[in-house]
């Protein structure tokens, strides 16, 4: 148990300190468009996300699939840049039809390469046995991201009361789009400059 904890918290600490600063800012690129009140809609996603980033860890631990380190790298920021570009198309909180499911996909998508850079990570820490560290470290991964998510949110709530001309009326839409608009661009700004640093050519 005490070495299972120990996985927990490899994970835990992998996704929560500076080095996992593009996971943290994708998450942020991720939320950037929804409120508090859409919670339902940001844990489609969300979800989206940790099954594809689940799926390629435990197929690359597997042996599976092996991608050279260089090109995740460089995938990881490109993923963050596309879903800011993404964000700045979204008309309404509220997609209808099929387009409802273009986030939760777009994440999916995404977390395929997000596990990507776990795997190589994990596999660098324990290249010999890894069930237990896999089973272990993804969970960490998952309460590293609750809290990530948590905080993120904290923070978006704030800046939307302090937008809002009212701190007790909730923030329209107008305000959630453009505190959208200026948290992806930022956001695209950092990811596009390490996009180009870690470019493989």
């Amino acid at each position: 148990m005490s070495q299972f904890a120990a996985f927990v918290g490899l994970g835990f600490g992998h996704i929560t300190t500076f080095d996992a600063l593009d996971h943290i800012l994708f998450l942020l690129a991720l939320a950037a468009v929804y409120s508090v009140r859409d919670w339902k809609d940001t844990l489609w996603v969300i979800t989206a996300f940790t099954v594809g980033h689940s799926v390629t860890l435990v197929i690359a631990v597997a042996g599976l699939l092996r991608l050279p380190t260089d090109l995740v790298e460089f995938l990881i920021p490109v993923t963050i840049v596309a879903t800011c570009v993404e964000n700045f198309f979204v008309r309404e909180r509220k997609l209808a039809g099929r387009n409802r499911y273009r986030r939760p996909i777009l994440a999916g998508v995404f977390g395929l390469v997000h596990g990507a850079g776990f795997a190589n990570y994990l596999q660098n820490v324990f290249p010999d046995r890894m069930a237990l560290p896999l089973f272990g470290f993804n969970v960490g991964i998952e309460l590293g991201q609750i809290a990530v998510l948590a905080t993120v949110f904290a923070g978006l709530y704030s800046v939307d009361r302090l937008v809002s001309w009212s701190r007790v009326v909730p923030a329209n839409w107008t305000v959630i789009r453009l505190r959208a608009a200026a948290v992806s661009f930022v956001v695209m700004v950092v990811a596009a400059r390490w996009a180009v640093m870690r470019a493989p050519w």
